[in-house]
C-alpha cells in the first residue's frame, strides 16, 4: 500500500520536462508542419512543371495543324474579317448582318442588292495600288464626294480697275466671271472568278487575290480614262479638250506648242520647242507643274542636250524622287501618245489645278456562286469621273511644223 501511494505521488521525467519547458511542443509540431508543407510545395511545382510541358506540345501542334489567317487584323477586327471571309467563300451573309462598322470597314447591306464593301484591309491595298502606279491620280487634284456628281467653280478674270481723278466720276468697271464645271461619276467595274474548291481552300488569300485583280483592272481602266476618256460612260481625258495654239489660246482649250517638225522634233535645236513649252505656262502655275509623257517620248527627250553639250534631262538623286527636265518633275504615263504626226505626246502644266478627279469613297462587292458554276464571280464597282478644271493650268507639245 505504501509502494502504490509512493509510486503516485512520483512525477515521470517526460512530464517534469514538458511542465519545465512549456514551448517544446510547439517548436516540434512547427518543425513538422514546415517539413510536410516543403514537401507539398515540391509536389505542386513539379504537377505545375509537368502541365506546362503538356501546354506546350498542345500549342506546337495546334500551330502546326491549324489554318494560317487571311490576314493581320487588329483585335477589333476580327469578327469583320471573319464575317467578310464567310461571305466570299461561301455566300454566308449571316454574320454580316448583325455588324455595326464605320467610315472604310466593311459595312452591312448596301441598298437593296446584297452587295457589302469590302474589308479594311482590303480597300486600303486596292487604293494604295491606284495611287503607286497611276501618275496622273497621284498628281491631280482628288477629291471624295458623295453624290453623282462635282462642280468646280472657277473664277478666270479679274474685277476692272481704272485710275480716278479726285474731281472726275468714278465710272462702272468690269466684274469677274465664273464657270461652273460639273464632272460626273461613272461606274468602274471589275469581275474577277476562282473556282470554289479554291475558295473553300482556307489557306488561299482570298483577300489580298482579290484585291490585286480589281486594282489591276482598275489602274488600266482609270489610266486610259484620265488621258484619253471621251466622257461617254467614262471620265473626260486631259487629250479631250480642243487644242489651240497657244499664240491664239481661248478658255475652254488648251494652248500649245509645236515641234517644227513633220512627225519627230526638230533635228536642229531640237530642245527649242521644250523650252517654249514651259514658258508658255503662266508664273504662277510654273510653280508646281510637270511633264507628262510616255516611256518611248522620254527616251527620245533625254537625249535633248543645250548649247553648251548639258543634257537637259536629270535623274533622281533619291530612291522614289521622280526624274526632271529643265528642273520640272516628269511622269511617266503610258497612255500618253508616242510621237507621231499631230500628236499631243507632252504634256505641261499644274495638274493639281488643272484636272479634277472626283470619286465614291465606297467600293461594292457582289458574289455570284451561280451564273458561272463551279466558278464564282465577283463583281466590284466604284463610281469615278474626271475632268479639266483649268484649261490655263495645262499646255501640249504638238507633234507639227505649226
Amino acid at each position: 500500500m505504501t509502494e502504490t501511494k509512493a509510486r503516485a505521488g512520483e512525477v515521470m521525467p517526460h512530464a517534469q520536462e514538458t511542465a519545465a519547458n512549456p514551448g517544446a511542443d510547439v517548436k516540434s509540431a512547427m518543425a513538422g508542419f514546415l517539413n510536410a508543407f516543403s514537401g507539398f510545395q515540391g509536389d505542386v511545382k513539379k504537377s505545375l512543371q509537368q502541365q506546362e510541358e503538356r501546354l506546350t506540345m498542345l500549342d506546337r501542334k495546334q500551330m502546326t495543324y491549324s489554318r494560317p489567317a487571311l490576314s493581320v487584323h487588329a483585335e477589333q477586327d476580327v469578327p469583320h474579317k471573319k464575317a467578310f471571309a464567310a461571305y466570299v467563300r461561301s455566300g454566308d451573309d449571316d454574320a454580316m448582318r448583325g455588324l455595326t462598322l464605320e467610315g472604310k470597314a466593311m459595312s452591312s447591306a448596301v441598298a437593296a442588292d446584297g452587295g457589302y464593301l469590302v474589308d479594311p484591309q482590303t480597300a486600303d491595298s486596292i487604293r494604295t495600288m491606284l495611287v503607286s502606279t497611276s501618275s496622273l491620280r497621284a498628281f491631280a487634284n482628288v477629291v471624295q464626294v458623295e453624290a453623282t456628281s462635282y462642280d468646280v467653280l472657277v473664277d478666270r478674270t479679274e474685277v476692272g480697275s481704272g485710275w480716278a481723278t479726285e474731281a472726275s466720276a468714278t465710272t462702272e468697271t468690269s466684274t469677274p466671271t465664273i464657270e461652273r464645271i460639273s464632272i460626273p461619276l461613272h461606274e468602274l467595274s471589275a469581275m474577277p472568278k476562282a473556282s470554289q474548291r479554291l475558295l473553300d481552300d482556307a489557306a488561299f488569300d482570298v483577300e489580298g487575290w482579290l484585291a490585286g485583280k480589281i486594282a489591276t483592272r482598275f489602274i488600266r481602266a482609270e489610266a486610259a480614262a484620265f488621258i484619253n476618256g471621251d466622257g461617254v460612260d467614262k471620265p473626260k481625258g486631259v487629250l479631250l479638250a480642243p487644242k489651240l495654239a497657244n499664240d491664239v489660246w481661248a478658255w475652254g482649250s488648251l494652248g500649245y506648242v509645236a515641234t517644227g517638225a513633220l512627225d519627230d522634233f526638230a533635228t536642229t535645236n531640237s530642245v527649242d520647242c521644250i523650252i517654249s513649252l514651259v514658258y508658255a505656262l503662266g508664273a504662277d502655275y510654273r510653280a508646281n507643274a510637270a511633264f507628262l509623257m510616255n516611256s518611248k517620248t522620254s527616251g527620245a527627250v533625254r537625249k535633248m542636250k543645250d548649247a553648251d553639250g548639258r543634257f537637259m534631262w536629270s535623274d533622281g538623286l533619291a530612291a522614289g524622287e521622280p526624274a526632271r527636265l529643265m528642273g520640272y518633275p516628269v511622269m511617266i504615263c503610258e497612255d500618253m501618245p508616242d510621237i507621231a504626226a499631230n500628236a499631243y505626246a507632252i504634256a505641261f502644266g499644274d495638274f493639281k489645278a488643272g484636272y479634277t478627279i472626283a470619286e465614291r469613297p465606297d467600293l461594292r462587292i457582289l458574289r455570284d456562286p451561280f451564273s458561272a458554276k463551279p466558278n464564282v464571280l465577283f463583281y466590284a464597282s466604284k463610281r469615278v469621273g474626271g475632268d479639266v478644271t483649268d484649261y490655263a493650268a495645262i499646255k501640249l507639245l504638238k507633234i507639227a511644223v505649226s
